[in-house]
C-alpha cells in the first residue's frame, strides 16, 4: 500500500488513526487526573465524621426539622 508517488509516506488512514489515539491517549490521562484529585484522601479531619454520636438535643433538633 505505497502511496501514488511512491515516497513511501504515510496514508491519510494511518494518520487518522494516530490522531484518534492520541486523542484517546489525552482523554484517559484526564480522566486519570480527574480520579486522582476525587479520590484524594485528606490529611486532616476538619469536618465531623458522619457516624460521630451527636446530643439528645441535636437529635431533637434533626427529627423537627424532618418532620416538618
Amino acid at each position: 500500500m505505497e502511496s501514488a508517488n511512491g515516497a513511501g509516506g504515510i496514508s491519510t488512514a494511518a494518520v487518522v488513526a494516530i490522531v484518534c489515539n492520541v486523542l484517546v491517549a489525552v482523554l484517559i490521562l484526564v480522566l486519570f487526573l480527574i480520579l486522582y484529585k476525587a479520590c484524594k484522601v485528606p490529611s486532616s479531619q476538619e469536618t465531623v465524621p458522619v457516624l460521630a454520636p451527636c446530643s439528645p438535643q441535636q437529635k431533637n433538633e434533626q427529627k423537627y426539622l424532618l418532620t416538618t
